[in-house]
C-alpha cells in the first residue's frame, strides 16, 4: 500500500556525501595453494566474520579483510601474492566460467569485456545445478560505499529487476550496459548458439549482502556494468569484500533452473534467509479475500468491516479472509517542538507525520456496547457471523508510516528515538523525490532494535487473544535508511526481521504474515519465516495508465521474488473498467485473491470466474511468470510484443495473454504515463511448450507432447501437436486465458485430455486426481496397434462406441461445481458421478465433453468417471 502525498507515507533523505574510494579486486589466496594442502588448514587463525555477529558500532567501525573457506570466498591480504596473481593472463574456476584475454567468459562465450586486469573471481560452486563463482574486491582506503567498474556488457539481452522506488521493483530489458539501471537487485543474461555451441546459455548476477554491506548492479554510459557496496552508515566501513556478487550458470538451457539453482546456491552459501519451497504457506492463499484499503483508506471502521463482509457474502462469493488495512491503529498527528523538523514542515508545507501511540485500537474498533472488547467484537463478528476463517490487521514495520512516539506512555519503555532516513545514492537516482518526503523532513520514531521483539511480542499478542490470526506487515524496506549510528543498514534490517519472525511465529500459529513494500534485498537475503510477499506497486484505481503496466511488473517481478515466496499481485476493485484484465492474472498467479470492493460495488459474475460457493478458489502451484520467449521483451513499451504467463496446476497448466502495451513508468517525470502505440491489435504464437513445466503434468513417461488448449474467451478446444502453435491477437487491455493439458492416448482412437470447470479461468485447478485404466473390451495388442480402422484416428465420433465393450475409463476427482469440461476423441460410452450415472454433452466437431456438476461436493471433492 502507498500513501498519497498528502498522507504519511515513510521516506528518506539525501545522506552526506561520500567518498568512493579506487577498487583493486583480489584473487583468493586459496588459489595459490597446492592441490596437496587441505582448505581446512589454510583457514587455522584467521579471523571470520558473520553475517549474524557484529561488533558493537563505535564512532567508526572498520571492517578487516576476510578470510574464509571455500564456498564464502577467500581474499587474500598479501600484496605480494595479489600483484603475482593480477599479472596471470588466465584463471578457470570450474568448468564453465573464466576470465580470459580481459573477458569473462561462460561455457566460452563472453559475457564481459575489457574486465579491469584486477578483477578475479574469489570461490566457485561446481556442484548441483549451477555452476558459479563469487566476485571479491579488495580497495586501497576502508568507505561505506564503493563502486566497482567489472567489465563492458554488450551483446546480450537481459532483465533486470530494479527498484524504481525505495520500496518497489519493476522490469528493464536491454542489450548493452547504459540499459542496466541503478539498483538492481537480479540480472538474467541470455547469450545466444554460435557456430560451435548450439545451445543457448542464461546466466544469473546476484549482488549480494556481504557482511555488513549491501550490492546492487548498475550500468554506466560506456556500456560498463558496476557494482555498488554500501553499509548505509557513514561509521561502517571496510576495504575487503569476499562475496558482494554471484555469477552462475545453468547446465542446462533453461532458465528458471539457472534462477532456481543460482538462489539455491546463494542460500546455501548465505545461510541466512530459506526459499519458497522450504516455508509454511498461511492459510489465506487458497481462500477469497476482502482488504479494507482502497473500499475505506483510513477512514474505515468497525461498522465499514461488516458493511463489506455482508455485501460480499449477499452475492454468493463469501470472503473468507479480511485484511484490515491501515486506520485500525492508536495514532496521533505529531506536534513535535523539535525546531528543525518543525521548520522543514513549514518550509514545504507536508501535513504533521502521524505516529504509533500504543499498541491496541483506536475509538473506531471500540463498541458502545462494551468499548473494552476493542478489535476483538469485529474480530467474533467476522468469524461467527460471517464465517470467516482468517482476519488479518495491518501495521507498518516500525510500527507506523512515522514510526512510534518515543514521549508516550504506551511507548516509553521501548527506548524509541527519532532518526532521519538517509537515502542511498542509488535509490536518489530513480526516485529524486525522496528528498523532500515527509519522512526525510519529519522523521521517524524508530524503536531500539535491543526492544522490538518486546514491541512486535506485545502488540501479536495482544491481537492473538482478540483472535487476529495474522499481519500485513508494510513500509519494510524504510528500515535500510535508518541503520546510521546503529551498524549499518544490514544489520538493522536483520535485527528487525529476527524479532519480527520470532513474534509471528510465536503468535500467528498459521505463518500469519504478508510482507509488503519489502523489495529490498537486505530484506530478501534475511527472511526466513515470511512465506508471501506483495509483488509490485500498488492496484491504483484512479490511474489509467497504470493497469498494463501492474500486469507486467507483478509477473517480470515474480521471476526473483518467487524464489523467496509466494507471491502476492496485489488487489484489485471486482467493479472496475479493467477488472476483468486485473481478475485473470490474479487467478493464474499462484498467490491469494483478496478485492478491495467499497461495500455493495461489486462484480459477482466476474468473482465466480475466480471463486467457488463456499469461497474457497482454485489456486495454481507455482508463482506464475513470463513464458521464456518473453523474458527478454518489452511488453509495455516496444509496440510489438504480447506478454504471455504460465503457471501449473496439478495435471495441466494454464497460459494467460495480455496486452500490456501503452503505458510505462517514466524515468524522467517519475510517474505512469501514456506513450504512443498503435490501436491495432498485437499477434503472438502459443504453443503447449509456453507452458514451462508441461511435461510435469503428464501420466506418461513417454508422452509424445500433444495437447488440448482450452480457450477461455471464446470456448474453443484446440488441439494442439508437439511444436505446433495457433495465433492470438489482443488490443491493448485485452486479455485471454488458456488452460493446456496433455492428452492420453488410449489407444484404439481413443484420447482424452481433463480441462476443468470451463466457467472459471483456472479451470484446470479443479482436478485434484486423474488416474487412466484400460479394460477388457479389446485386445491390448489392438490398443497398442492403435486399431480403428480410421485415418483420423477417431472411432464412430457421433455415437461413441456402442458396438464394443468399454475399453478405458478415465477417473477424475474434482473440487467445486459447475460446468466441467474434457476433451475425448470419442463420444464416452457414459459418466458417472460417483456411483451414479450423469448425463453429459459431447460436440464432435471439437470433442468437448460437458458435465454438470449441480452443487459441492460433500466430501473434499467430486468423482467423476468417463467410460469410453
Amino acid at each position: 500500500m502507498i500513501m498519497s502525498s498528502s498522507a504519511a507515507r515513510c521516506i528518506n533523505t539525501l545522506p552526506p556525501l561520500l567518498s568512493v574510494s579506487k577498487p583493486s579486486l583480489v584473487l583468493p589466496s586459496f588459489l595459490l595453494l597446492p592441490r596437496a594442502v587441505p582448505l581446512s588448514l589454510c583457514t587455522k587463525n584467521n579471523r571470520y566474520f558473520s553475517c549474524s555477529q557484529y561488533p558493537q558500532p563505535s564512532r567508526i567501525t572498520r571492517y578487516p579483510s576476510v578470510l574464509a573457506t571455500k564456498g564464502s570466498g577467500l581474499l587474500e591480504k598479501g600484496k605480494e601474492e595479489r600483484e603475482k596473481k593480477v599479472k596471470q593472463e588466465e584463471m578457470t574456476i570450474g568448468s564453465s566460467i573464466k576470465i580470459s584475454d580481459r573477458k569473462l567468459l561462460v561455457k566460452g562465450r563472453t559475457l564481459l569485456s575489457d574486465v579491469p586486469d584486477s578483477v578475479f573471481t574469489s570461490s566457485a560452486v561446481s556442484s548441483g545445478p549451477v555452476d558459479g563463482v563469487f566476485l571479491g574486491a579488495e580497495f586501497s582506503e576502508p568507505s561505506s560505499r564503493h563502486v566497482v567498474p567489472l567489465g563492458t556488457l554488450t551483446d546480450v539481452r537481459f532483465l533486470a529487476c530494479f527498484r524504481f522506488k525505495l520500496w518497489w521493483m519493476s522490469q528493464k530489458m536491454g542489450s548493452t550496459g547504459r540499459d542496466i539501471p541503478h539498483e538492481t537487485q537480479f540480472l538474467l543474461l541470455e547469450s545466444k548458439p554460435t557456430e560451435s555451441q548450439t545451445d543457448t546459455i542464461y546466466t544469473v548476477l546476484l549482488p549480494l549482502t556481504d557482511g555488513a554491506f549491501r550490492s546492487s548492479l548498475q550500468g554506466d554510459s560506456d556500456d560498463s556494468l558496476s557494482l555498488c557496496i554500501e553499509s548505509g552508515d557513514s561509521s561502517t566501513l571496510s576495504s575487503s569484500f569476499s562475496h558482494p556478487l554471484f555469477i552462475s550458470t545453468s547446465n542446462s538451457s533453461d532458465p528458471f533452473e539457472a534462477i532456481t539453482g543460482a538462489v539455491s546456491s546463494v542460500k546455501n552459501h548465505l545461510k541466512t534467509f530459506r526459499t519458497r519451497p522450504d516455508k509454511k504457506l498461511p492459510g489465506i492463499v487458497d481462500y477469497f479475500g476482502w482488504c479494507t484499503w482502497d473500499a475505506f483508506y483510513q477512514d474505515v471502521t468497525q461498522q465499514g468491516v461488516e458493511a463489506g463482509l455482508l455485501s460480499l457474502s449477499d452475492g454468493g462469493t463469501p470472503p473468507k479472509f479480511v485484511i484490515i488495512d491501515d486506520g485500525w491503529q492508536s495514532t496521533e498527528p505529531d506536534q513535535s517542538e523539535d525546531s528543525e523538523s518543525k521548520s522543514k514542515s513549514k518550509s514545504t508545507d507536508s501535513p504533521p507525520v502521524s505516529r504509533l501511540t500504543g499498541i491496541k485500537e483506536n475509538s473506531k474498533f471500540q463498541s458502545e456496547e462494551n468499548p473494552r472488547e476493542g478489535i476483538k467484537s469485529i474480530v467474533r463478528i467476522a468469524k461467527q457471523k460471517y464465517g470467516l476463517k482468517y482476519v488479518y490487521v495491518w501495521h507498518a514495520i516500525t510500527g507506523y508510516w512515522g514510526g512510534v512516539k518515543p514521549e508516550m506512555d504506551g511507548i516509553k519503555s521501548y527506548g524509541s528515538q527519532m532518526k532521519y532516513p538517509k537515502i542511498s545514492p542509488g535509490v536518489m537516482h530513480n526516485e529524486p523525490n525522496m528528498k523532500t518526503d515527509m519522512l526525510t523532513l519529519q522523521g521517524l520514531g524508530l524503536v531500539n532494535p535491543k526492544n522490538v521483539y518486546e514491541f512486535y511480542d506485545e502488540m501479536h499478542e495482544y491481537l492473538a487473544e482478540c483472535g487476529v490470526d495474522g499481519v500485513k506487515v508494510d513500509v519494510q524496506c524504510i528500515l535500510e535508511t535508518l541503520g546510521s549510528g546503529l551498524g549499518g543498514r544490514v544489520r538493522i534490517t536483520r535485527q528487525f526481521h529476527q524479532a519480527l519472525d520470532a513474534s509471528v511465529s510465536k503468535n500467528f500459529k498459521d505463518n500469519g504474515i504478508i510482507a509488503c513494500m519489502s523489495h529490498n534485498t537486505d530484506a530478501l537475503y534475511c527472511s526466513k519465516q515470511t512465506a508471501i510477499i506483495r509483488a509490485s506497486d500498488d492496484f491504483y484505481p484512479r490511474d489509467p495508465a497504470s493497469h498494463t503496466i501492474h500486469i507486467a511488473s507483478v509477473s517480470y517481478n515474480s521471476v526473483f521474488l518467487g524464489e523467496f515466496m509466494v507471491p502476492d499481485w496485489d488487489m484489485f476493485h471486482s467493479l472496475h473498467p479493467a477488472a476483468d484484465y486485473h481478475a485473470s492474472a490474479r487467478a493464474i498467479s499462484g498467490g491469494p485473491i483478496y478485492v478491495s470492493d467499497a461495500p455493495g460495488k461489486h462484480n459477482f459474475e466476474l468473482l465466480r470466474k475466480m471463486v467457488l460457493p463456499d469461497g474457497s478458489i482454485l489456486r495454481a502451484r507455482l508463482p506464475a511468470r513470463p513464458t521464456v520467449d518473453c523474458l527478454f521483451t518489452d511488453p509495455t513499451r516496444d509496440g510489438v510484443s504480447l506478454l504471455k504467463i504460465w503457471n501449473m496446476n496439478k495435471y495441466m497448466g494454464v497460459l494467460g495473454v495480455y496486452n500490456c502495451q501503452g503505458a510505462a513508468w517514466s524515468s524522467i517525470e517519475k510517474k505512469n504515463i501514456f506513450h504512443q502505440t498503435g490501436s491495432e491489435a498485437l499477434t503472438c504464437d502459443i504453443k503447449a511448450k509456453d507452458v514451462h513445466l508441461i511435461s510435469e503434468a503428464s501420466t506418461d513417461s513417454d508422452w509424445n507432447g500433444d495437447c488440448v488448449a482450452y480457450r477461455y474467451g471464446t470456448a474453443d478446444v484446440i488441439v494442439l501437436t508437439n511444436d505446433t502453435s495457433i495465433p492470438v491477437s489482443l488490443k491493448v487491455l485485452e486479455h485471454d486465458v488458456f488452460t493446456v493439458s496433455p492428452i492420453k492416448d488410449l489407444g484404439f482412437g481413443c484420447k482424452f485430455a481433463p480441462i476443468g470447470l470451463i466457467d472459471m479461468y483456472n479451470g484446470g485447478g479443479a482436478v485434484e486426481g486423474l488416474a487412466y485404466h484400460l479394460l477388457g473390451g479389446v485386445k491390448m495388442s489392438e490398443l497398442d496397434s492403435g486399431y480403428g480402422g480410421r485415418e483420423t484416428g477417431i472411432l464412430n465420433p457421433g455415437n461413441g462406441n456402442p458396438g464394443f465393450e468399454a475399453v478405458g475409463m478415465v477417473c477424475m476427482e474434482v473440487k467445486g461445481c459447475g460446468r466441467f469440461g474434457a476433451y475425448c476423441s470419442v463420444k464416452p460410452r457414459k459418466c458417472m458421478l460417483g456411483s451414479s450415472e450423469i448425463e453429459f454433452s459431447y460436440d464432435s466437431k471439437s470433442g468437448l465433453v460437458v458435465i454438470q456438476l449441480e452443487s459441492l461436493p460433500k466430501e473434499r471433492c467430486h468423482k467423476v468417471v468417463v467410460e469410453l
